[in-house]
């Protein structure tokens, strides 16, 4: 240990260069704890300051009013100092230890720890307890320095703009990458899942796919006599109905009930044709988005579905849309489940119009089960036709994945009612 020489015979250069090293830690210090300071205050803390009288809120308030600047000049000063300070660590180092491993040890180990500690960690892990008190006294030495660092701010400034314009922007997320990433969901519930997937796939989904056919439509003739009116209210419940002429092909308008209730004690002598509203007229392929921001901005809850010739498709309401995302809404009028019955452990009724999600559901099946051979199709009555390929007569079956389709019923070609039967293996 003989040849390791350690003298501290500092002449007045080397105080100079250790006095200015603790200043430019000061500094260091002074620009990590802004940094904090500075993008912490809320525009309630700076109103809090406003009334207490705290000094400086006038340059804290110019500051902040261009945060990009304001961070360039910090990153600026910041580095800058840390540079001197390592650059003046080195050269007082040289003075200090002759001992070639000894000093490389301190200018490494032990500068780097005084940098980080008193110039980074503490600094910060401080001002986040006074934020607006090391504002206020750091704001005029930062705005001085930053009149001093403004040449390599602007340069910093512009260079990030540049990059920001030539770099590549990125894609956005798709519905696909959505829809997995709710389907991988695990810590939701099961309603909380189906909303989620109600919103993902809201966007994507067509009026189409949700309308009421247009042979499910209950509407007024324009002709009916007020009593036939009042009677047809009565016998469906709806709240609104389209008007025809002739045919559904001819819609002329909407009746909503409401308007009715204050003509209830007239004759039969009554124009009610005289109330009828304008009817909302709709495509098929309309994204449900754009048809819910239409009903906001005409301030309507019905929709008539037309095709390109004019004929009408079907029909969505305000509810219908809403179900796609929140699921069944059902109100006291509505008969719970009315579309199925269960027979016994493995045989249900099913209405033809019966959604294939609602008929999975109740049969406790995958919803994708007959993803394969669905095609196009939305009902079950569909369903058949899509795997048949063909009408279907009454009593017919025909079998897919393992269960049994049984048509028990036919309007003409429309097939009502169909018989499911499960396999006892799978109940």
């Amino acid at each position: 240990m003989s040849d390791i020489v350690i003298y501290l015979g500092l002449n007045t250069t080397g105080v100079i260069q250790i006095f200015i090293l603790v200043l430019m830690l000061g500094i260091s210090a002074m620009a990590s704890s802004s940094e904090i300071a500075f993008f912490s205050l809320s525009r309630e803390d700076i109103n809090q300051m406003k009334s207490t009288g705290r000094a400086n809120v006038s340059c804290i308030e110019r500051l902040l009013s261009n945060p990009d600047k304001l961070l360039a000049s910090i990153l600026v000063i910041n580095n800058t100092v840390n540079i001197i300070i390592v650059i003046l660590a080195a050269r007082i180092m040289e003075g200090m230890f002759q001992f070639l491993h000894f000093k490389f040890l301190f200018e490494v180990v032990i500068v780097t720890f005084i940098l980080l500690f008193f110039g980074e960690i503490l600094p910060k892990v401080v001002t986040q307890r006074y934020h607006m008190y090391v504002a206020s006294i750091v704001a005029y030495p930062i705005l001085c320095l930053s009149w001093i660092a403004y040449p390599l701010t602007f340069l910093l400034i512009k260079s990030g703009r540049i990059t920001k314009e030539i770099a590549p922007k990125k894609n956005d997320i798709s519905i696909e990458d959505l829809a997995d990433v709710v389907d991988m969901t695990t810590d939701s519930t099961t309603e909380e899942r189906k909303i989620l997937s109600g919103i993902v796939g809201f966007a994507s989904r067509e009026v189409e796919e949700i309308m009421k056919p247009r042979m499910d439509i209950i509407a007024v003739e324009n002709n009916m006599s007020f009593l036939e009116v009042k009677q047809l209210i009565i016998r469906y419940g709806y709240s609104r109905l389209p008007v025809f002429n002739d045919d559904m092909d001819h819609i002329i308008g909407i009746l909503y009930v409401k308007d009715l209730t204050q003509h209830l004690n007239k004759d039969d002598s009554f124009v009610w044709q005289s109330i009828v509203r304008d009817a909302y007229f709709a495509p098929p392929h309309k994204k449900l988005e754009d048809l819910l921001k239409d009903f906001q901005r005409e301030k309507v809850h019905m929709a008539v579905i037309v095709d390109e010739y004019g004929a009408t498709q079907g029909l969505v309401t305000m509810e219908d849309i809403l179900e796609e995302v929140v699921g069944e809404i059902s109100d006291e009028s509505d008969h719970k489940e009315a579309f199925y019955r269960r027979i016994n452990e493995n045989t249900y009724i099913f209405d033809g119009k019966t959604h294939i999600v609602d008929m999975t559901r109740i049969l406790e099946i995958d919803e994708g089960t007959f993803s394969d051979v669905q095609g196009k199709a939305e009902t079950v009555a569909g369903l058949l036709l899509e795997i048949h390929r063909n009408f279907l007569h009454k009593n017919e079956e025909i079998k897919s994945h393992n269960i049994r389709f049984q048509v028990l019923s036919l309007d003409g070609h429309r097939i009502k009612q169909v018989k499911i039967i499960m396999p006892v293996d799978e109940k």
